[in-house]
């Protein structure tokens, strides 16, 4: 259920990050339960809306992608729901969801480190080739702005063939000195 939306996205690399996120989650944390892992998977599922919320529309970025969130939180209740998940997973999974930009928890900072790290492992090429350059390095900046220490020393591990999307890497790793 939550894959069949997905792939509605008009962004090509959104399933795959959804993908790429659970992947992160359970390198993070293996045991990480079944409402951490929906909304690893469902944590972007507002991005598959014909109507999408667009950044341009919103003098503030953080507002953004906090109605990003809680769009998307409604938006999986209803599929949870529908496919029978259990009443407390469903409502854990939103609520995780509901709080995967922001964080303010141990389980929510871990689905915002894993979707973060997703974002430079799986989404940067891409980001890179439809906005350029300047728009890429505010969004990676941001992204690795709101990673733990932890995700930062996973960010700094990947590797990419391309020398812009290394120097971009270079840049973000050398906000926090």
């Amino acid at each position: 259920m939550i894959r069949a939306q997905l792939k509605q996205s008009q962004v090509p690399e959104d399933p795959g990050h959804a993908e790429n996120t659970l992947k992160w989650l359970l390198r993070l944390d293996p045991q990480a339960d079944p409402a951490l892992r929906l909304a690893a998977l469902a944590h972007d599922i507002e991005r598959s809306r014909p109507n999408r919320l667009r950044r341009q529309d919103f003098y503030d970025y953080d507002r953004f992608k906090a109605m990003h969130a809680a769009i998307g939180a409604r938006m999986a209740a209803s599929l949870f729901r529908g496919a029978g998940v259990h009443r407390s997973v469903r409502r854990e999974a939103c609520r995780l969801i509901r709080l995967h930009e922001s964080g303010g928890d141990a389980r929510s900072d871990l689905l915002k480190d894993a979707d973060s790290i997703s974002f430079f492992d799986h989404n940067l090429p891409a980001y890179f080739e439809r906005e350029g350059m300047e728009e890429t390095l505010r969004r990676a900046t941001w992204g690795y702005a709101r990673l733990s220490e932890r995700g930062r020393r996973h960010v700094a591990g990947i590797r990419y063939r391309c020398d812009a999307l290394q120097n971009i890497q270079k840049f973000v790793l050398n906000q926090e000195k």
